[in-house]
């Protein structure tokens, strides 16, 4: 069954929607889906999802997008929400230098603290990247010693050769609906150079939806679409995909939270 690791279930265009949502997860072959956060709110949202339906699970952070509105009484509630047995990571939390909706020097700053908070809590992180490569890497760098509990690099983007640079971090990279898409040679070449121990898939829904769907609303279920991508690039099957991603998602995010 599939694991769909970064969905925003909690986002406004599907959260009313959930129940129905869910119940097209056998059909799809899906199993469950990580609710990621990205404010206050979405965090408070995703943990109440994972509270009323088994199949999801939750994450809190504030994106880099709203880091400008984070607050030390946003981390002290997320150490509480941290005790939720379903909330299995602190993120999505990183640098973001395409929209620059927030400072980047404000980015950088809450980007620590929810690598401080991670490890206090210890959780996995979750890391948004888009423009931000080095810094992030020279981040990660700085505050290694906080890098305790794993790390995901959700939706990569980055090329081979800096993924060889996460990888001393022992970096775990999720991949999604941008896989699909025509002429995604540096996502191909990323994902067959990945360490296949380490490679999880998502939908980051409702964006980045997969072929044949794309320019449409994404869902958890579509994930099935990267699956088959994935199974196409590697010359096995669906289910072993499956089987493999599944692995990896529950050592990354089940398995470490249940050990700590």
């Amino acid at each position: 069954m599939l694991i769909d690791a970064h969905a925003h279930l909690n986002d406004e265009r599907l959260i009313n929607d959930v129940e129905e949502i869910l119940s097209r997860f056998p059909e799809y072959g899906v199993e469950s889906a990580v609710c990621a956060s990205y404010d206050a709110a979405s965090s408070e949202a995703a943990v109440e999802l994972a509270r009323r339906y088994r199949s999801v699970f939750a994450t809190v952070a504030f994106h880099p997008h709203e880091a400008k509105s984070y607050t030390d009484k946003d981390g002290e509630r997320f150490i509480e929400l941290a005790k939720e047995p379903k909330v299995v990571a602190i993120g999505e939390t990183g640098l973001d230098y395409f929209y620059d909706l927030s400072p980047r020097d404000v980015q950088k700053k809450v980007f620590v603290e929810h690598l401080r908070l991670a490890d206090a809590v210890k959780l996995p992180v979750v890391i948004h990247v888009r423009d931000a490569y080095e810094d992030t890497l020279e981040i990660l760098k700085e505050n290694k010693g906080y890098l305790n509990h794993g790390v995901l690099i959700h939706n990569y983007s980055g090329s081979v050769e800096m993924m060889r640079e996460f990888d001393k971090f022992g970096c775990y990279y999720s991949f999604g609906g941008t896989l699909t898409f025509k002429n995604n040679r540096r996502g191909i070449e990323a994902f067959l150079a990945a360490d296949k121990t380490r490679i999880l898939l998502e939908t980051d829904c409702p964006y980045l939806t997969p072929e044949p769907h794309r320019g449409r609303l994404n869902f958890p279920y579509y994930v099935k679409f990267v699956a088959e991508k994935c199974a196409a690039l590697l010359g096995t099957d669906v289910g072993e995909v499956a089987e493999m991603t599944k692995e990896n998602t529950e050592r990354l995010f089940f398995k470490l939270k249940v050990e700590s």
